[in-house]
């Protein structure tokens, strides 16, 4: 089986692939990185391909799944009370901005 063969992975597994692919597009991460990624996350998560046989799987760890969302908060933690409130008057302000060209 040649390398990247994605045969021995479960129907499952690869939606989750799929998912978590699409999930890193979203938020600007470029196609073969955000798809190396989700097989990463995958294989953390169930341990490889589950296609082999029924009954023969182990139990699965979610920690992956979970990491980026701590990751994720953190930047903002470290952010005083006056930085986020200016971000977040900034966003606003631009959302607007937006909103009244797309009017136009």
């Amino acid at each position: 089986m040649p390398r990247g063969d994605k045969a021995a992975y479960s129907d499952k597994q690869k939606r989750q692939a799929e998912h978590i692919e699409q999930g890193y597009e979203k938020r600007g991460v470029s196609k073969p990185e955000s798809e190396r990624r989700a097989w990463a996350t995958v294989n953390a998560e169930t341990g490889g391909g589950k296609k082999s046989g029924s009954g023969r799987g182990k139990a699965e760890n979610h920690a992956p799944a979970h990491k980026g969302g701590e990751k994720g908060g953190a930047a903002s933690a470290a952010r005083s009370a006056a930085e986020r409130s200016a971000s977040a008057k900034k966003a606003a302000a631009t959302r607007k901005r937006n909103a009244a060209r797309a009017r136009h």
